[in-house]
Formats: structure tokens, C-alpha cells, sequence
């Protein structure tokens, strides 16, 4: 007497193979579409001319041998030029927080009477920053990694800082 194809092994075992790829494959669509990764760049053309021209905004800096002094201290943010004669009516100041955006903040800072910029900074500034300075009209750009506070004066020059 023949056995049922139900009660064979080898056929569940044929059925199981391409049933379990199936599952796999929903499993792996369901994970892509509910969890996009949200580092991938969408127009990588754009993205490259617009790293090129942060790169070539730095050099400028560098030519023009611009340099900062940056000091944090209770609070009080102070940046005195330092690499050239110029007076600059507004300086454009990012910092940026490593892993966390929404700690991100920005200053448009005009000069006291000493040429000095001043600001006080309401929330407490600890840790690793990435602090970026341009003129108004942004044709050059200072960035470096700093930590913060800090106390004495430290210098802020022109240096290409690469991506994390």
C-alpha cells in the first residue's frame, strides 16, 4: 500500500525550502520599507559639487589667512579675528553636536566695540563640537573640532575636516 504524500518527509522538506525563501523575502521588504536608512543620499552628483565647494570655500580661508580665537567660558561665548586686519560686519558661527542634530545651534554675531564677537549661550555647551565660521556673505569657511567649554583662548583656522 502506497503511504499518503503527506506523510513523506521528502516532500515537506521540498516544500519547505521555497516556502522559507518566500518568507525571507517578505521579511526582507517589510524591514527595507519601514526602516529606510536615512544616511543614503538621494542625488550623490549634487552632494559631490556642493563638498567641493565647502572645500574650495576653506582653501580660500587658508589664502587669505584667516584665524580666529574662540573661548567658552561660564556661558559667554567670545571670538576675536586674529589672521587678518579685516572688520567684519556679521560673522556667521554654526556649531554642531557629533551624533545629536537637534543640539545643532547657529549665531549671526556682530562685533563689539573691541572687534571682539559676544554671545551668551543659554543652554550648557559641554563635549565635542564641530564649530564653523563665515563671513556674511559666506565666500570663505573655517571649521574644527573643538571641546568645549573652554576657558583660555583656543585657535580656529582653516582645516578641512573630514565626514563621520
Amino acid at each position: 500500500m502506497k503511504t499518503p504524500w503527506y506523510k513523506e518527509p521528502w516532500a515537506w522538506l521540498v516544500f519547505f525550502l521555497p516556502f522559507s525563501a518566500v518568507i525571507a523575502g517578505i521579511t526582507t521588504v517589510i524591514i527595507a520599507n519601514t526602516d529606510p536608512d536615512p544616511l543614503v543620499v538621494g542625488d550623490y552628483y549634487k552632494k559631490g559639487k556642493a563638498i567641493n565647494l565647502e572645500i574650495s570655500k576653506i582653501k580660500l580661508a587658508q589664502k587669505l589667512g584667516m584665524k580666529f580665537d574662540l573661548k567658552l567660558d561660564n556661558q559667554v561665548l567670545v571670538i576675536k579675528p586674529t589672521g587678518i586686519d579685516t572688520e567684519f560686519p556679521l560673522l556667521n558661527v554654526n556649531f554642531y553636536h557629533p551624533t545629536l542634530k537637534d543640539k545643532d545651534f547657529y549665531f549671526a554675531l556682530t562685533p563689539d566695540a573691541s572687534g571682539h564677537f559676544r554671545q551668551y549661550i543659554e543652554q550648557e555647551v559641554k563635549g565635542k563640537w564641530r564649530v564653523t565660521i563665515a563671513p556674511f556673505e559666506e565666500h570663505w569657511k573655517i571649521q574644527n573640532v573643538i571641546t568645549l567649554p573652554q576657558s583660555d583662548f583656543i585657535e580656529i583656522t582653516p582645516k578641512a575636516i573630514e565626514a563621520h
